[in-house]
């Protein structure tokens, strides 16, 4: 669906490169995610993608197709949420997605459905400029599927979202998935990386780390080992066990059947934690 190979890109006036030779493809009905601090490339790289950065270097395929060669009829295809909302204040959250529908020429959604969907639906005849930062981000985020685009860039969709929208977002995420959609995803939320992405890159200073499934990262990364919490004597003890051959590890199958067991769980890494074994950074 998305085929990135050898590409680089630097600003006007910039004697370095912003993006410095990235490879990497999006497969159709993906969630890919791209992981890395402010300042990493993420949105660059982005908005190369859809079209909005020009006289890029190398190869930036979709659906076949160099992005340069697309011609107006490409914004019928993609939907486009960015990170920093661009809505008119002193239009209704309503009027502003009856605006913006009217730009398409193909077939779209009814914008109280999409308003309804992010729990808008109390608020759609409300000024913009009333409208608190989180009930913005849900507001540029229905933008994004307006015009039943094939393929979604969404940039930091949860950023300024209290945990119950968060969640609402990423399960409209994963169900645009399972229709069959593409998610282009840029974060610095390892959370939301973690939870619905099917592969995500960790991308620093312009330059990919390393691309796979966050499971195979974290178990690739992470500690092979289960850790089993314990009461003894009225205090809480814990011993970790290799999780080869642990069915016949006596002294595991000792503490499990002698002790009052508090908690067992394997100690994988965390996503955050392989970010910052690969790159050397933290996201922050």
């Amino acid at each position: 669906m998305i085929e990135i190979k050898n590409l680089k890109f630097s600003y006007p006036g910039s004697s370095a490169d912003t993006i410095k030779g990235l490879d990497f493809s999006i497969h159709k009905g993906e969630i890919f995610g791209f992981l890395g601090p402010s300042g990493s490339g993420k949105s660059t790289t982005q908005k190369i993608i859809i079209g909005v950065l020009k006289n890029y270097f190398g190869s930036v395929r979709v659906s076949g197709k160099e992005v340069s060669e697309h011609t107006a009829n490409y914004y019928e295809k993609i939907g486009v949420a960015f990170e920093f909302p661009n809505l008119y204040s002193k239009f209704t959250a309503l009027e502003n997605l009856e605006f913006f529908r009217s730009l398409y020429s193909g077939q779209t959604e009814d914008p109280k459905k999409l308003l309804t969907m992010v729990n808008l639906e109390n608020d759609i005849n409300t000024r913009v400029a009333n409208y608190s930062k989180g009930m913005k981000m849900r507001l540029n985020f229905c933008r994004a599927f307006l015009n039943r685009p094939e393929i979604i860039f969404l940039d930091e969709p949860t950023s300024g979202l209290d945990p119950v929208n968060a969640k609402v977002v990423k399960e409209i995420i994963v169900q645009k998935k399972n229709e069959g959609k593409t998610i282009f995803l840029t974060t610095h939320n390892m959370n939301v990386a973690d939870d619905i992405c099917d592969r995500v890159a960790f991308i620093v200073d312009g330059k990919i780390n390393l691309i796979d499934s966050p499971r195979q990262m974290k178990i690739d990364y992470g500690k092979k080992l289960l850790r089993t919490e314990y009461r003894e004597n009225g205090q809480i003890k814990h011993s970790d066990f290799e999780l080869k051959n642990i069915g016949t590890n006596q002294t595991f199958l000792h503490l499990i059947k002698d002790r009052e067991i508090e908690t067992m769980h394997t100690l994988e890494a965390t996503l955050e934690d392989v970010f910052i074994q690969v790159t050397g950074r933290s996201l922050l």
